[in-house]
């Protein structure tokens, strides 16, 4: 539901600050200064900071800078959808704007919340839009195979002290080894997936023209 509520905040990447100070550029799109503070905040609330909170200035720069990152990732991956040819249905778009509108418990909360925002309700639905195709693309290039018994097995071995840490000691040996590997496989699964996505980030950056403001 997070990911939803900041798509809200999100909202101002739109049109209507198309001349505001920009804090980056991702192949000749702008980032502006006030997206980039109002991400920020969320970005902070989904690690458990309150912007408010931040008196160290080093700390606030790097934090905002991985802020930036993040935003020229999502530019990044939606500029690839729209290169894919990626289309997002109505009934998604609808699904994914009904389930953000039914956290303010009425209509007219949600329709006061997006004007308060600057956006109408199509508006908002267009950038719903964009955001799923990010997601889809991201999803597609980082899609790793699955690891044979093999590989699982072997990830086991080297990790056998982790593994059977997170275990409950008690049961015999035959079930340890059969829920370690068991634990194996979605830890090798998740550090595929990891560098899968990285990988996908980088070779993103790499072939784009990306120019951060001082």
């Amino acid at each position: 539901m997070r990911m939803v509520m900041l798509c809200l905040l999100l909202v101002l990447a739109k049109v209507g600050f198309a001349n505001e100070v920009a804090a980056a550029r991702v192949n000749g799109v702008e980032i502006g200064l006030l997206r980039l503070e109002r991400y920020l905040s969320e970005y902070l609330d989904a690690q458990g900071r309150a912007l408010g909170s931040i008196r160290n200035p080093t700390l606030y720069k790097r934090l905002r800078d991985q802020a930036l990152d993040e935003l020229i990732d999502k530019e990044l991956l939606w500029q690839e959808a729209q290169r894919r040819g990626i289309a997002i249905s109505d009934e998604q778009v609808s699904a994914q704007v009904g389930e953000l509108e039914a956290t303010f418990g009425s209509p007219a909360i949600f329709e006061q919340r997006l004007a308060q925002a600057g956006f109408t309700r199509a508006e908002y639905a267009d950038y719903t839009r964009h955001e799923l195709a990010a997601q889809q693309v991201y999803a597609q290039l980082s899609e790793v195979a699955e690891p044979t018994q093999a590989d699982v097995e072997a990830f086991y071995q080297a990790n056998r002290d982790r593994l059977q840490g997170m275990q409950n000691q008690s049961d015999s040996a035959s079930v340890i080894t059969e829920q370690g590997l068991v634990l194996a496989r979605a830890a090798l699964i998740g550090q595929l997936q990891g560098q899968a996505r990285h990988a996908v980030r980088q070779r993103l950056r790499e072939s784009a023209k990306v120019e951060i403001a001082n």
